[in-house]
């Protein structure tokens, strides 16, 4: 398989070119399937280029996006309305994805070859990835909130008790600033508590290969990751407007790839379930977009795309069964 390189930098590409000198190259080199005496060879070599990159690491690149140089010219406005919701953190989870889909290739590859010694080198590195991105899940979906909203509970025993010994001493003014705290502490308990409630009651109308198009931009895009509230920066919601919307930050969010014929620019948005709509008819028509080829297997006989089993286990959804439709076999038995 060839390698594919990832250029992340302020004008980066996929498959394209950028003049910028500054640019930083993510470099993923997929296993390569060869056969002969040169296979160890490569293998080695394989081994050697796998860069380890945590998630962390990745999402401190301030400053940076991941976008795909297409070759559609139509379709796309730059500069639309429509790039408000791109989301460059949508973009690196997904990456992050295709990275370790890519490393546990090249494990099994090696355990084929029997290459033990190199297969325990990539599973360490496997390890380390797998453990970063669970920290990232559990804090995502609502964990560590429910764990922060505890630790909160505790704090606001303690400030009362500090506050009941600034009233019995007369101690007003330390009293007022104690009550303010309390003020402070019980709401960002409050918010802890909704968010850890809402990740484990969560109900989406949209499920994860669906096709959908955009109520207000128009375009089409398929789901590719959902979480049950906004999960972005409030610097983020703000250039969004998510204030503006009528269910607000508390509702689904989903990860869609948006069509290349139809915004090139676009590549990875993250918009809210008030925004999507689902085709009233299959949607049969052509989709192209650089990641379908790892997150999905193909399409269905329905027009949606059927989600690779890791990326449902990701999320833990079920795998979709198309309704059986009489009109299909019908229309079969015409043909013939």
């Amino acid at each position: 398989m060839s390698v594919t390189t990832i250029t992340a930098s302020t004008n980066g590409s996929i498959g394209g070119s950028a003049n910028n000198a500054s640019r930083r190259h993510l470099r993923l080199d997929r296993s390569h399937v060869v056969f002969g005496t040169g296979k160890r060879f490569l293998l080695h070599r394989c081994v050697r280029n796998v860069p380890f990159m945590s998630p962390s690491d990745i999402s401190r690149r301030q400053g940076t996006r991941v976008e795909a140089g297409w070759f559609f010219k139509g379709g796309g406005n730059q500069g639309s309305e429509a790039s408000s919701e791109r989301s460059d953190s949508a973009n690196e989870d997904i990456l992050i994805f295709f990275y370790q889909l890519d490393l546990a290739t090249r494990v099994q590859y090696a355990l084929n070859l029997e290459e033990y010694d190199i297969a325990k080198q990539l599973r360490n590195k496997l390890n380390e990835v797998e453990t970063e991105v669970i920290k990232q899940q559990e804090t995502k979906r609502g964990l560590s909130s429910k764990s922060e909203a505890q630790d909160k509970g505790i704090s606001i025993l303690r400030l009362r008790a500090d506050l009941q010994n600034a009233i019995e001493n007369e101690n007003y003014s330390l009293a007022v600033e104690i009550r303010d705290q309390i003020s402070k502490v019980e709401a960002d308990s409050l918010a802890a508590s909704i968010k850890a409630q809402a990740f484990q009651k969560a109900q989406f109308e949209f499920r994860l290969g669906q096709k959908v198009r955009h109520k207000k931009f128009g375009y089409r895009a398929v789901v590719c990751g959902m979480d049950p509230v906004c999960c972005e920066t409030s610097s983020w919601m703000e250039s969004a407007h998510v204030d503006q919307l009528t269910r607000g930050p508390d509702q689904p969010y989903y990860q869609v790839l948006v069509d290349v014929h139809e915004d090139p620019n676009l590549l990875v948005a993250y918009v809210p379930e008030e925004n999507l709509l689902a085709p009233e008819e299959p949607d049969k028509a052509r989709f192209d977009h650089p990641y379908t080829s790892f997150l999905f297997y193909g399409m269905d006989s329905a027009g949606d795309f059927i989600p690779v089993k890791q990326l449902r286990e990701k999320y833990n959804r079920p795998r979709h069964e198309v309704p059986y439709d009489p009109q299909d076999e019908k229309s079969g038995d015409g043909g013939s």
